[in-house]
């Protein structure tokens, strides 16, 4: 395959330093943070690839806004802009700001589901997981064959197993299923999108079924592009045409706006179900603030609105996956195993080829995390058995999910592609030396999202 190498549709206006700390410095960070790098200070990290979350690059119109802010307690003239932006985009009567994504997933939850409830997703991402999990219901995950085939190139992994929801939702009824979640892009599988198709497909099943969608949007745009590019009969229309078709499927939304919001911190909640946007609101005035600015300053309200408006521009979204596309076919070419075809946000490494001497018991993923930030002082996160290994209630035996991935997540607007090229090369030293690489033990397991505070030792 060519490799194509994507430009930059924009210029630099200011620059951060950053540094490499020594070999010996990287492994002394390891051992004091327990051989888990969410708990290694930032200063010791070189390409920092944790998160796409909140790491973006605003531009000028953005801060240009954030000097315009209006930091009014009530009726922000910022709410204003926000609150508009998100009704035009996703059509929902009801918005909702929160300061970050599992904020609106806490609230919504926690306001419609009880004990026992379930809800359906193609894949639940681990706050969202955690959300549903902590109201003592079942987050139940149908994604697709495709999704956990790592031979498949199958255009859209991303997509929700519409023969298991229509099983599913018959079985269990809305007495147990209070509402159905699609998540765009599916983050937890890959970064792989869902297809308009698919969105229609489950919405009309939903909907048969007089329940309520709700789509998981925090990287709707990127979902939207990857319609446009790989679906056919949508080559001709426009970024926000097909985002706006996407929501119109659905009858709400949890949005982290610190992914394609283009920000730093900030979140929403938008419905049509005015009953639960009340009820929600009371629990939000006691977690989050008033109405108008849910725990958000209005100058981040302002940079959100505006964020919503660039991130459907197309050359901004062609060069975001483009970047990520360029980073993966450098490891393909390499040898290194990557989930093919490339997501929007993301490239995930296959950690259990990449080390098939190392059992899952033995955190392949967490491994790989490790060996990389050793080896360059590269920060990635693990989505595999830390993530989402579980015990069976009934059995005690642990269960491992079927992919153990390492996820490489580009920041947006922050990274060039000469960083890219560094990147790889430090995965492919890696790849090159991983038959001398050992496991790893969990010596602190907590019970809630373990993987952000979690202790490892070497085998």
């Amino acid at each position: 395959m060519t490799l194509f190498e994507p430009i930059e549709p924009f210029k630099i206006k200011a620059v951060e330093p950053i540094h490499r700390i020594s070999a010996e410095e990287r492994e002394q960070a390891l051992l004091r943070a327990g051989n888990n790098v969410f708990l290694i200070g930032a200063e010791k990290i070189y390409i920092d690839l944790l998160t796409d979350s909140g790491t973006s690059a605003m531009s000028d119109y953005q801060w240009a806004g954030i000097m315009q802010g209006d930091e009014s307690y009530a009726g922000s003239v910022s709410y204003q802009h926000f609150q508009e932006r998100i009704k035009y985009i996703t059509g929902f009567k009801e918005v909702i700001p929160t300061h970050q994504g599992r904020a609106a997933e806490h609230l919504l939850f926690s306001t419609i589901l009880k004990p026992g409830d379930c809800v359906p997703s193609n894949t639940h991402f681990d706050t969202t997981r955690a959300n549903v999990e902590n109201c003592r219901s079942q987050a139940l995950d149908l994604g697709i064959a495709e999704a956990t085939d790592v031979s498949s190139r199958f255009a859209f992994k991303g997509n929700m197993d519409v023969a298991r929801l229509e099983e599913t939702l018959t079985d269990l009824g809305s007495e147990r299923i209070p509402l159905v979640m699609l998540t765009v892009t599916n983050n937890s599988m890959g970064g792989h999108p869902v297809s308009m198709a698919n969105i229609r497909a489950v919405s009309e099943i939903v909907h048969l079924h007089k329940l309520p969608l709700f789509l998981d949007a925090c990287r709707f745009a990127e979902n939207a592009f990857f319609i446009k590019r790989r679906e056919a009969g949508f080559e001709h229309r426009t970024i926000e045409d097909i985002a706006r078709e996407m929501f119109s499927c659905a009858d709400g939304c949890t949005m982290s706006a610190k992914k394609d919001g283009l920000v730093n911190i900030g979140g929403f909640l938008a419905m049509n179900n005015s009953q639960w946007a009340e009820r929600i609101r009371q629990s939000l005035i006691l977690v989050e603030g008033f109405p108008t600015y849910g725990g958000l300053a209005g100058r981040d309200l302002e940079a959100i609105a505006r964020g919503l408006e660039e991130v459907l521009h197309e050359d901004y979204l062609e060069f975001r996956t483009g970047q990520v596309a360029f980073l993966g076919q450098l490891l393909v070419d390499a040898g290194v195993p990557v989930i093919q075809p490339f997501g929007g946000h993301a490239v995930y490494l296959d950690a259990k080829t990449f080390f098939d001497h190392i059992p899952q018991s033995q955190f392949p993923g967490q491994v790989l995390v490790c060996e990389l930030y050793r080896e360059a002082g590269i920060r990635a996160v693990e989505v595999g058995s830390v993530m989402f290994a579980h015990d069976d209630p009934d059995t005690g035996e642990t269960i491992y999910p079927e992919l153990d991935l390492v996820r490489l997540a580009i920041p947006r607007r922050v990274y060039t592609n000469s960083q890219m090229r560094f990147v790889a090369n430090a995965i492919i030293s890696v790849y090159q030396r991983r038959a001398k690489v050992r496991g790893l033990k969990i010596t602190y397991d907590p019970k809630v999202l373990r993987h952000f505070t979690a202790h490892f030792e070497s085998m």
